[in-house]
């Protein structure tokens, strides 16, 4: 889709974008065509400067060159040509204010390979790790997760963000990450009922009683999290690059789901799930 845009060259919308492709000028390849068009010859110039460092800037992988000139909601369409720069991401907390509150795991996934980093294990080697990627793919992680890294960490990290929280929300899904799941078939099978609560008292659990079974069963939770993140990209890529003229051909293929290190137990899930209905969560 990249290739098809226009909207990161300045004065260009996406009302101009689409008289462009009208008019047959569907993509970089054949900006050729623009003396045809409409266009005064310094819009025409300023066109071909752009495609022209659009093509050095993606031959150079810098999908920041585009997340900064292109409007936040069209970010998705650098997903497939950055599509190994990506990192799926998702913290687990205490609670969600980082200023009183700690992350206790974070998941990574990167289409090829699943990272874990555990508080009191090796949760400081995130900083590292996470400067292997340009582009970080979360839900809602705009409002959440990044700020409470950054904020744990004293760090920033600035790389490119898709936030599939919105670009669900346009397409017409919310709920929640989980509930968008849902709509879109994805199944969670035994982790289905567990939820951000839930695994803050997994990690108490883990944390107070030594229960390598819950610390398990959290992980395993996390993973679900990025895993199908990366599902729910290129189904929302699938679904924004079909409201285009070149949806057929732009489509992308599901992605095959990875085998997760971690089981979740079934015996911790109930034991908690009936301690809650029973008593509560304790203090």
């Amino acid at each position: 889709m990249l290739r098809h845009t226009f909207c990161h060259i300045p004065g260009i919308g996406v009302i101009t974008e689409q008289k462009l492709w009208d008019h047959g000028i569907e993509s970089w390849d054949n900006a050729s065509d623009l003396g045809s068009s409409r266009l005064s010859v310094k819009r025409r110039e300023l066109i071909e400067r752009y495609i022209t460092e659009s093509r050095i800037q993606q031959q150079e992988q810098n999908p920041g060159y585009f997340a900064g000139l292109l409007p936040a909601h069209l970010h998705w369409r650098i997903f497939p040509e950055f599509r190994k720069d990506v990192a799926y991401l998702d913290i687990e907390t205490t609670g969600l204010e980082p200023w009183d509150h700690s992350i206790t795991s974070i998941a990574l996934y990167d289409g090829r390979e699943i990272k874990t980093f555990v508080q009191g294990q090796n949760l400081d080697d995130f900083e590292e790790e996470i400067e292997n990627y340009k582009i970080l793919v979360t839900y809602n992680g705009k409002c959440f997760d990044i700020p409470f890294i950054q904020w744990y960490f004293r760090t920033r990290l600035r790389h490119v963000q898709i936030d599939l929280r919105y670009v669900l929300k346009s397409l017409g899904y919310s709920g929640g990450l989980k509930g968008c799941e849902v709509q879109l078939g994805i199944d969670r099978a035994d982790l289905t009922g567990v939820d951000g609560f839930f695994a803050v008292l997994l990690w108490e659990d883990y944390s107070r009683h030594g229960n390598e079974k819950a610390l398990e069963t959290l992980l395993a939770y996390n993973i679900e999290d990025v895993v199908n993140l990366e599902t729910l990209m290129v189904h929302a890529y699938n679904m924004k690059a079909q409201e285009t003229p070149f949806g057929r051909d732009l489509r992308i293929d599901l992605p095959v789901r990875p085998t997760i290190p971690y089981t979740p137990d079934m015996r911790t899930i109930r034991r908690l799930k009936d301690r809650i209905f029973a008593q509560g969560p304790w203090s």
